[in-house]
């Protein structure tokens, strides 16, 4: 089952996407919402709402697939082929970071960075683990069963700021410049050797299949447990494999009117315009 949060006039709505049609879910305002309910699933593959054309939603129309998250945690050097091309050695334990609610942004959104944040800003594909059911020191089993679905996200960098110190944050949550989703995709449609792919103005710089990650997203789940409880609508980013432009010689970064695409398998696919101001 796919599902989406879906801009409706001055509001939006949680929608099941069919093949061919965008359903409304009565009473849920988005996808983060509806996952609050222990009854999401039931709810969603009987909504009978409004209908949409699929075809015809206009690109802009698709909100980030969960709006405003209670945690945005990331992962950093978690595929063996990007620790590799970062000099680094392959970690014991899951590197985490976070980003704030703001960070997020539609799948279809512009990327507009004040051109004194946009000197060095990189791209970064990722698979993120949306938790469905409240968990806390979970085992890997019931990480598993707490895993609602997955969605495309690219955790869009600005690396001097990141490098400016030792820990990351202010250089990885940048206000509405981490495009996510457009859809969540439950784990019985998701295959765990799809392909993720980031695409800049056409050139392909990352592609790889999630089956290289050190962690996956049940270790991820099970370890972010330990210290706090994960609730309905939180999201955990699993990390960027090889080919960011910051680990290239020479170091290639976006641009103002750069289009940044990125994809997996089974997931979907955005699209976003760089604009940066001056």
């Amino acid at each position: 089952m796919r599902l989406a949060t879906l801009r409706v006039d001055d509001h939006t709505v949680a929608v099941r996407v069919d093949d061919t049609s965008v359903v409304e879910i009565a009473g849920a305002a988005d996808v983060g919402a509806l996952l609050h309910d222990p009854r999401w699933r039931a709810r969603a593959e009987t909504a009978d709402g409004p209908a949409h054309v699929r075809q015809g939603i206009e690109p802009r129309r698709w909100a980030p697939v969960i709006p405003r998250p209670g945690k945005v945690i990331c992962v950093g050097l978690n595929y063996a082929a990007h620790i590799r091309e970062m000099g680094r050695e392959r970690p014991e334990h899951p590197t985490l970071f976070a980003k704030f609610p703001e960070a997020v942004t539609g799948p279809y959104d512009d990327i507009v960075v004040p051109g004194r944040l946009a000197r060095a800003l990189d791209w970064e594909g990722e698979l993120a683990v949306v938790v469905g059911s409240s968990c806390f020191r979970a085992d890997r089993t019931t990480a598993s069963a707490a895993i609602a679905g997955y969605a495309v996200l690219n955790d869009v960098t600005m690396r001097d700021y990141q490098y400016r110190t030792t820990e990351w944050l202010q250089g990885k949550t940048l206000q509405a410049s981490t495009p996510f989703g457009p859809f969540l995709v439950t784990p019985d449609e998701h295959s765990t050797s799809a392909e993720v792919r980031t695409t800049v103005d056409g050139e392909v710089m990352q592609s790889a299949r999630i089956d290289d990650l050190v962690f996956d997203p049940a270790d991820l789940i099970a370890y972010v447990s330990e210290l706090v409880t994960l609730s309905p609508g939180d999201v955990i980013s699993t990390g960027t494999p090889g080919g960011v432009g910051h680990a290239r010689t020479p170091a290639r970064y976006l641009a103002n009117g750069s289009r940044l695409q990125t994809a997996i398998d089974g997931l979907g696919e955005q699209s976003n315009l760089v604009r940066i101001e001056v």
